[in-house]
């Protein structure tokens, strides 16, 4: 029985969402990730609320031409960047089930240069 890659990325999803909680003090640093684009939120677990959200489709991101890699890392820059002018430096990771690697890496990479604590 083969599984499909979807099925086990839900599967650790599921792993990491039972030990990984945000709060006020400590949100949720959630990543996504589709074959073009990768966007973090910063989520209150406890309010039930969406702090920030960026998006590699930002017209600051757009304009710097760069790869998907380099894109990650902007995005993980500029989270940290309005999370820390928000008050927020200690973040929760969650990789949302994708391996800690290439665009996942880079992103949380770029939120530790910009400020963030995880």
């Amino acid at each position: 029985m083969a599984f499909k890659k979807e099925d086990r990325r839900a599967k650790i999803k599921l792993k990491l969402r039972k030990r990984i909680k945000g709060s006020t003090e400590a949100p949720r640093l959630s990543v996504f990730r589709s074959n073009s684009e990768i966007y973090a939120q910063l989520i209150d677990d406890k309010g039930g609320k969406t702090l920030l959200a960026v998006g590699s489709v930002d017209k600051s991101i757009v304009a710097a031409k760069v790869n998907k890699s380099e894109k990650a890392k902007l995005v993980g820059k500029l989270i940290a960047e309005k999370a820390v002018s928000n008050g927020i430096t200690k973040v929760v990771f969650d990789r949302n089930g994708y391996l800690y690697h290439g665009r996942v890496k880079s992103l949380a990479d770029g939120a530790r240069e910009g400020g963030l604590n995880f």
